[in-house]
């Protein structure tokens, strides 16, 4: 016992504020323990130091505050080196790994809220909340494509849509995070389905213009790569010369922005790889661009005066090469789109409703779940489902149900009827799995043991392909032990059958089975992250077809200023150079 005990103890050799050995038990002590004693010793607050193991400063804000010291790699006859910092500094550096830490934090919140929503949408059947997703080609039409290309495209153009956002807020570290991650996922689609779509090539050149903005030049080869592939994959979708693209859009230059930061950053690209006259070449064409994306104030006028704002009004002129006939033409047609466009929301908006209510069950005297009042009741702090029950039960009466709901006893049967709803609409899943693989010509009892095994339909498929009968059999009887304490719950029940055994692992999503009078699903009601889902969504209402080309191009015009005086300067320095 004495050996285990010693064992844990280590001494460490501290150096620098204060200096001696320290006995601590490296299995149980983590780094803010061991700095706070340092700190004791050393007559200083613990924000006053700094401690470095092995080249490595130990920080408190991350993993590593939770970490023992011996999962750091910290042992008996370790060097600790206690560094004094300012005040001021440890607080920085503290704040700066909270920062690093919260960053962190949210950008896994994106991913999370974005998959989610992904999921819920891109099946095309309708969503749970009051907004629905779906794909638009550059004229503003909804585009097909296969379940799984569909989930890919919308999870990256999400993704792109929250990186955009972190550009707007000058946030292009993030930006790039997310960037990134839309980048992962529109590389799951089929190469065949999205060589004509223009979102990935405008992904790229959003990734190459945070290089810029960041200023790191370390990027610069990757930068090359990602714009080549981006103009490649502009011509495949533009056609050549952008004939395709401007086709669609009536013969307007709406891609002439996009263009111009193209080149700007081809031009960069080719300056620091020390090939100018390839980057005069990039930075003159961009230049160009630049002029005839310039508003003249009396188009903007007159434009203005016919009753349109002054952004809708810029952006048309700039879309349509400063022709204010084909402005004043796409303002309308743009206008028609809108209203189209929030006609159809509303529409869709409602069928979601009916469909909400229909989750939710009617009441004793057939009438459907009042929304607005579900509402009220759950900004009181009730849980939806619940809410929705007490009101479905006191025919939308709300005191009655909040009396219900702050009714202990009544509150619970509430629960119950809940419960008690979703077994039979999970029994009818589990029911309708079974009649259909019957139908199949699946003999019963094996469809039975496969189903017991658990999953969805295809995966009970899977099982009846797969193994024989003697396999399913056994299968059937293991998940039967595994789940005794079902078998005996169930057994009691007047009601249950053998199938109730697999309740809990079917996934009625999986099936054509109409339970909407039943109450929500397992898969409707699990946690969301509602606030992050809906700036995601709020972000992807600001946009429309044309989104991608709006680009203000202020800075992209100072940038091609910055860098051909920079050419001009190597010009004079070249020529000033003595001939040999």
């Amino acid at each position: 016992m004495s050996s285990s005990s010693s064992a844990s103890i280590a001494k460490l050799k501290v150096a620098g504020t204060w200096a001696g050995l320290l006995e601590v038990e490296t299995e149980n002590w983590t780094v803010p323990m061991l700095r706070e004693e340092i700190a004791k010793r050393s007559n200083m607050g613990t924000e006053s130091i700094n401690l470095i193991f092995a080249g490595k400063v130990l920080k408190d804000c991350t993993s590593e505050e939770k970490s023992s010291l011996s999962q750091l790699g910290i042992k008996n006859n370790s060097k600790i080196l206690a560094c004094r910092v300012s005040v001021e500094e440890g607080k920085t550096l503290k704040n700066e790994l909270l920062a690093d830490d919260e960053r962190n934090r949210r950008l896994a919140r994106i991913r999370a809220a974005v998959t989610a929503l992904s999921k819920r949408h891109a099946h095309g059947a309708l969503p749970i909340e009051d907004f629905d997703i779906e794909l638009e080609d550059q004229s503003g039409k909804k585009v097909h494509f296969s379940e799984t290309d569909r989930l890919a495209i919308m999870t990256g153009l999400m993704l792109h849509t929250s990186g955009k956002r972190f550009i707007r807020k000058q946030m292009f570290t993030d930006a790039l995070e997310v960037l990134t991650m839309g980048e992962e996922a529109f590389s799951l689609c089929n190469p065949k389905s999205i060589e004509l779509v223009d979102n990935i090539p405008i992904l790229q050149i959003d990734m190459v213009w945070c290089y810029f903005m960041l200023r790191d030049i370390a990027w610069i080869a990757v930068a090359g790569l990602r714009l080549k592939n981006a103009r490649e994959g502009l011509e495949h979708a533009h056609g050549k010369d952008s004939s395709r693209f401007r086709l669609l859009q009536a013969g307007r230059t709406s891609e002439l922005a996009l263009y111009l930061r193209l080149e700007l950053l081809e031009g960069v690209v080719a300056y620091h790889s020390g090939q100018f006259d390839k980057s005069r070449k990039f930075l003159a064409s961009a230049q160009e661009k630049f002029f005839q994306l310039q508003v003249p104030d009396e188009a903007l006028s007159l434009v203005m005066s016919m009753g349109f704002g002054e952004w809708d009004a810029k952006r048309a002129l700039r879309m349509s090469n400063q022709d204010i006939q084909s402005a004043v033409n796409f303002l309308v047609v743009e206008r028609e789109k809108r209203e189209q466009k929030r006609e159809d929301d509303i529409r869709r908006r409602n069928e979601i409703m009916q469909v909400e209510q229909k989750r939710y069950g009617v009441t004793p005297l057939q009438k459907a779940v009042d929304l607005q009042r579900l509402t009220e009741v759950v900004s009181i702090g009730f849980e939806k489902e619940l809410a929705a029950e007490a009101l479905r039960k006191n025919e939308n009466d709300t005191q009655k149900a909040l009396d219900d709901l702050t009714n202990p006893e009544a509150n619970t049967a509430l629960q119950h009827n809940i419960e008690l709803r979703k077994r039979r609409r999970q029994q009818r899943a589990t029911d309708a799995t079974i009649e259909r693989l019957v139908s199949m010509g699946f003999e019963r009892s094996r469809v039975i043991g496969a189903v017991q095994v658990g999953g969805s339909l295809e995966q009970a498929m899977h099982q009846l392909l797969t193994h024989s009968r003697a396999d399913t059999t056994v299968a059937a009887e293991n998940s039967a032990n595994a789940h005794g304490s079902t078998v005996n719950n169930n057994a009691s029940a007047p009601d249950s059958t053998p199938t109730d055994l697999a309740l809990d692992n079917l996934d009625p999503d999986a099936l054509d089975i109409d339970c909407s009078n039943e109450g929500p699903s397992a898969a409707e009601i699990e946690q969301r992250d509602v606030e992050m889902e809906g700036e995601i969504a709020d972000e992807l209402a600001r946009g429309d077809a044309l989104s991608d080309y709006d680009i203000e191009v202020a800075k992209e015009g100072e940038a091609i200023n910055e860098y051909l005086a920079l050419l001009a300067s190597a010009d004079g320095t070249s020529s000033s150079q003595p001939s040999q």
